[in-house]
Parts: C-alpha cells; structure tokens; sequence
C-alpha cells in the first residue's frame, strides 16, 4: 500500500434530513440527488479543482489544494442550491451542510484520513441545513482575499478531537449576518437562569450520570422558585463538551445568568463547586464549594439552590424554595437507581423502555413510596400502550393506572410526579378534566417546568382545545429553547392537523421525525394528514415504515376526546393503510 501525507483544504458534505426524504420519497429523492451530482456539484468541483475523494450515501469528501478554491466551491454550492429551493416546500427541499477545514493528511489508496479530514466532518456536523463551518485556519487563509463574511462561534469541543477548535460560520445571502441575532429568545421580565451541565471529575466516566443527577435536582429546586425563569435541563444539556462564550449561551438560551460547576463523588462523600456568572457582561458574581456526605446529598442540592436563589435576589428567604422537609426517597441505592433511568426518559426506543422499567422496579423495590420513580414507572408503561409494545394491553393499563395513583398518594405536591400522572391518566381515558386540574396544578407549584408545559399541551389536546396546546407546547420550548426533544414539534403538528392547516401540520411532522424518527405517534399523524392532501404515495411510504415501528398502525384513538378530532385522525390514516393492506 502507497502511503503519503500533505497539506490540504478538506470540504465535507452531507445531506440535511436524509433519512425523513428517503423515508417520504425514496425514489425522487434518489433521483433528485443524481441530477444534482451531475448539473451542479461534479462541474463545481471540476471547477475550482476539487477532487471528490468518496461519497456516502448521503455524504461525500473533496480535497481541494487550495482554501480559497475549496470556499468559493462551497458558496456557489450553496447558492446554487438556495436558488434553486425557492419555490420546494419546505419538508422536500434538499439542502447541504458542509464543513471546511485545513489541515494535514493522509493518502492512500485514493483514500484520505487523519485530524484534517475528522475535524472537516465535525464542522460540516455543526452547520445549519444550507450553511457551512469553517475551522479559524480557513478563515484566515480566506482574510482579505475573498469578500465573505463569518460568524465567530469562539471554541468548540468537538467530538473524539481532543483540542478545542475556534470555529466560523460563513455568512451567506441565504443567511443574512442578524438572523441568528433575530432568532434568540427575549429576556423574560423576571430573573432568569440557565444551569450547564456539571463537571464529572470522580474520574469514572461511568460516574457522568450522577453528575448530571446533581444538577436536576438543583434545576428543579430553582424552578420552585416563582419569580425565577429557569431553563429546562435539556436545553442546557445541549453545551456538554462544548467550550462556548458565557455571553453567547445567555443570548442563545435567552437568560441574565448562568450556573456552572463541578461533582466529585469519591466514597461515601460528595463535593459540588459551583459559579454563577451574569451571562450579559460575563462577571463572576459567586462561586462556592459545598461538602458532604452521601447521606447529605438532597441537603448539599438545596443549599446550592438557595445561595443561588439568594445572589440573585437578596431578600430571598430559603422557604421560597418550597422544598418538602421530607426527601423523596432516603434510600440512596433507590435514587442512584432512578438517576441512571432519567437520561432514557423520552428515547422512544423500545430497548431503552426496557432497561429503565427494571431500574425503576428495582429503585421502587428499594423504595415502595419513592413517588418520581412511582411516577416515571407508570409513564413507561404507558409509553408501551403508546408504541404498540405490548402483548396485553388492559395489564398494561392497570400496571400504568396502579403506579400513577401510588404515586400520587405518596407525592400530592411534586410536580415531578404531576406531570406524568396527569398523562398516564388522561391516556388511558380516566376523567380528562380530572387530569387538566393536576397538570394545572403542577405548572402552579412549578412555573419553570417545561416538561409540565409540554405534558399540558398533550392533555389539551386530548381535551379538543388545539389553540390552547399550540401555546402550551411554544411555553414549553421557551423554557427549553435548545432541546433536541422533539416530541413538541409532533403535538403542534397534532394540533394544526386538528385545525385541518394541514400543511402546516406535515411540516411540523417532518421536522419532528428528524429527532424522533422511531415516534410511532408523528408516523401515524403524518400519514394520515397526507392521505388527507391526497398524497397518497407518501403516505403509503410512512405506513411501511410504520409497520418496521409498532404492530398498532391504526389505534383507537380513544384518547381524544373529541370525536370529530377522533375521526378525522382515524379516516386518514384508515385511507392511507388501506391502500397498503
């Protein structure tokens, strides 16, 4: 084998929503992709002498000599393709995303590999559908000899590259320079706070997920706080590993202040330090170290919460926490338990429902009035009925409706156990007004919890009243404006079908299944709404991959309460199986 190394300028591409086009229109998009190949990207790369190393699938690499060769072939490709998705709906647009970086390489065999290629990837991963991502190499190169304009998006931890690297976005006409500007949240009119993700430096990888444990505890204790705005854990969770500017996350999550800090658990004992930085001027205002035991560990979460809380307003009092002198569980092995269920919470996936129901059977073993795990148990197994997982739906139903009450005995107060009670219930068809009162009841105790909004846009769907979902689900992704959860974009499409904007539906469906492409729910709607549009082929298309999804195609719909809502769900995607039985 023939082996070198040299200089290059690497261009990685790929297709943004590849799957969910495939998944609409296999062959058209194949087609599609084939001519753009041949009218547009081989001639441009034939152009500026760009040699096209490899394609895959939905991706290709190009070496390129020059940076300057390897920019202006990206912006005219990019140009070439805004142009041409002018008049494309939204959904079937097929558009680019393409990362540039300088660096060295290695030949062989025709192929290419090293840090130069692996870093082009991971820019070409950070850029939005029809933009491009430079690392400062190829920005500099590009200083004063091309007139293009970029975005500086400071540092950034990329995936399995071990240095941070300073990355740009090229500001393109499709893009103008305000629009990320315009497109970030407003300060809410009270205080308002983000918590990053915590360091894990017990030096066990394996420890992330106590890490991760501490900081929702103290998100939840801060969003007890009424005159606080807090930031759902999703949204902030989504700067892990990145090294962003302070002041950049506050204009992104739309919030005056940011919390950041460490976990050490070693041994029976446990050390959090923490800082709390005015995210407009990028100021220090607190920093301290918290000690304990494990035995301490619900005491440690509180006065984080409350030295918090008391920087930002200091005449708060510590009872304005409205923690419950009572933990939810004493039982540690209980908690470490339902800790390592929460990443799996909203995967969607059936192996991962698995994994978490015998971790909670087990914290609830432990524990038998541990009301969150009681709570997210019986959400679970309501999330079988859901997806069509189950063999015996009524078991599932008393299983579900059993562990919903337990927990509601036990924790009549936490909104952490509210909101999916609240679900479970309304789900299997128990008193709908019954279940709005508890979702209503848990956004009182906890104004902050976007997972409560959401949870309170699902029941009112369900109730018939889609305006009032919209808002709910929109409250919801304020409070978490960086959540790749993408179940939200479903329920608003859900609730826009229900108006019969039928477009609009499938658009808010489409981009749903870009997060959640094993959600059998946004399959279901999505196929029904196009066999309402007539869209016959495209439907048929989603009832396949339906069928790989959940045995249920068509369900009984029993959970909107509205019949007109009901049939014209049923109808559709009756009409679209049909024409695939």
């Amino acid at each position: 084998m023939s082996q070198t190394r040299r200089l290059a300028a690497i261009l990685a591409a790929d297709v943004a929503g590849y799957s969910r086009l495939i998944g609409a229109e296999e062959g058209g998009t194949l087609e599609r992709l084939k001519t753009l190949r041949r009218d547009l990207l081989d001639p441009k790369f034939a152009e500026y002498r760009g040699r096209l190393v490899k394609t895959t699938g939905d991706g290709l690499l190009v070496e390129f000599a020059s940076v300057i060769d390897a920019l202006r072939c990206a912006a005219e490709i990019q140009a070439a393709m805004a142009e041409s998705n002018a008049d494309v709906p939204t959904d079937r647009r097929i558009e680019f995303r393409i990362g540039i970086n300088m660096g060295d390489i290695v030949v062989e065999d025709g192929d290419i590999f090293g840090d130069g290629v692996n870093v082009a990837a991971r820019l070409e991963a950070l850029a939005e559908p029809g933009g491009i991502c430079v690392s400062a190499r190829v920005q500099e190169d590009a200083a004063g000899k091309l007139e293009l304009a970029f975005d500086d998006l400071g540092e950034q931890q990329l995936k399995n590259i071990a240095r941070p690297v300073r990355v740009y976005r090229l500001v393109t006409e499709a893009r103008p320079e305000t629009s990320r500007a315009s497109a970030d949240p407003p300060l809410p009119d009270k205080p308002s706070i983000a918590v990053l993700p915590f360091a894990n430096m017990s030096g066990d990888p394996e420890q992330e997920y106590f890490a991760d444990g501490m900081v929702e505890e103290i998100i939840t204790a801060l969003s007890r706080i009424r005159w606080l705005f807090v930031i759902a854990r999703n949204s902030s969770f989504a700067y892990r590993g990145q090294s962003v500017d302070v002041k950049q996350i506050g204009r992104e999550l739309g919030v005056r202040y940011v919390l950041e800090g460490s976990v050490r658990k070693a041994g029976g004992r446990v050390r959090i330090t923490a800082q709390l930085i005015n995210a407009l001027s990028g100021t220090h205002l607190w920093a301290d170290r918290f000690d304990g035991s494990l035995e301490d560990v619900f005491e440690l979460q509180d006065r984080v919460a409350v030295s918090v809380a008391g920087v930002i307003e200091p005449t708060l009092q510590a009872a304005e926490i409205r923690r419950s002198t009572e933990q939810p569980t004493r039982d540690l092995t209980a908690y470490d338990l339902y800790l390592r269920a929460l990443p799996h919470q909203f995967s969607f996936a059936r192996d991962r429902h698995t994994l978490v129901l015998d971790l909670l059977r087990q914290a609830i073993d432990r524990d038998p009035l541990y009301g969150p795990a009681l709570a997210v148990a019986a959400f679970f197994h309501a999330q079988l009925d859901v997806n069509g997982w189950t063999d015996d739906q009524e078991a599932t139903r008393r299983a579900a409706i059993d562990l919903a009450r337990r927990a509601l005995r036990v924790d009549p107060d936490d909104s952490e156990v509210l909101a999916p009670v609240a679900f479970v219930l309304a789900w299997f068809g128990e008193d709908i007004d019954v279940s709005v009162g508890l979702i209503d009841r848990c956004l009182d105790l906890n104004p902050s919890f976007a997972r409560g909004w959401y949870w309170s846009a699902v029941l009112r769907l369900f109730a018939g009243q889609p305006d009032v979902a919209i808002d709910h689900f929109e409250a919801s992704m304020r409070l978490s404006p960086r959540d790749r959860f993408g179940a939200p974009l479903t329920g608003i499409g859900i609730a826009l079908f229900f108006s019969r904007r039928f477009e609009e539906a499938a658009a808010k469906l489409r981009m749903s299944l870009e997060q959640l492409p094993t959600f059998a729910l946004t399959h279901q709607f999505l196929a029904s709404c196009c066999a309402h549009m007539e869209r016959l082929e495209e439907a048929r298309a989603l009832v396949s991959r339906l069928r790989s999804l959940t045995p249920v195609v068509v369900p009984s719909g029993t959970q909107f309460r509205d019949p007109v809502h009901r049939e014209l769900f049923l109808s559709g995607l009756r009409l679209a199986t049909a024409e695939t039985a």
